[in-house]
């Protein structure tokens, strides 16, 4: 028997496709238009709310038993809270610029939607295996769309790619902008982003019919 059961696979890759937080729940938007002008940003996020849901859907399952249901919101706060407090500390101790990149928007992540859903919806009434799979999976989904976002942002935005020039040099004129190309300034302001979103959303449900809304 494998590690993960068919249901326990589902936790971590239905969130990457046909229940995804941004494009199908659309939670964590502000994040996705906020960060995503930059690949490196968008990356970091990322892997900051994969901590963050992971360690805390874990957390809030180990103490569901015991936490009292008129507190439980106070609870779930003061644990995202502590986790996104290490996580604050930790960027500013190795990636201090970067840091002052994502400033407020670290912070934001104790009222991110897809964190705070997951404690209640899932956490709080599962085991601590399964809501680490669901944190998870819907971490994953999360920074997906973010990676994408960010990818071609900074791509038709500035011509870079983790700030390193890939399209070749702009004042200069070589690479491909020896043909006439420019950036567009526009990708790089905040909604751009909502429009890429759009786009995925709408690349989503061609796919699948059963997406659409009746």
């Amino acid at each position: 028997m494998g590690l993960l059961s068919k249901k326990d696979t589902k936790l971590i890759t239905d969130p990457l496709a046909d229940n995804n937080p941004i494009t199908i729940q659309v939670l964590g938007i502000c994040s996705a238009l906020a960060i995503t002008a930059e690949l490196k940003a968008s990356l970091v996020m990322g892997i900051a709310v994969l901590f963050v849901l992971g360690v805390g859907n874990v957390v809030i399952s180990l103490m569901r038993n015991i936490i009292p249901s008129k507190i439980r919101i106070i609870v779930q706060l003061i644990v995202v809270a502590s986790l996104v407090i290490i996580v604050d500390q930790v960027l500013k101790a190795y990636a201090y610029e970067l840091s002052k990149t994502l400033s407020v928007f670290v912070g934001l992540i104790i009222t991110n939607c897809i964190i705070m859903g997951r404690f209640e919806a899932f956490a709080l009434g599962n085991g601590p295996w399964r809501s680490f799979l669901d944190g998870i999976g819907n971490a994953l989904g999360y920074a997906v769309i973010l990676v994408i976002v960010g990818f071609f942002r900074e791509l038709l935005g500035s011509g870079t790619l983790f700030g390193i020039p890939v399209l070749g040099d702009a004042i200069e004129k070589t690479g491909v902008y020896s043909t006439g190309y420019e950036n567009n300034g526009f990708m790089l302001m905040p909604p751009m982003a909502l429009i890429i979103v759009g786009l995925l959303i709408w690349i989503q449900r061609s796919r699948n019919k059963n997406l659409i809304e009746d």
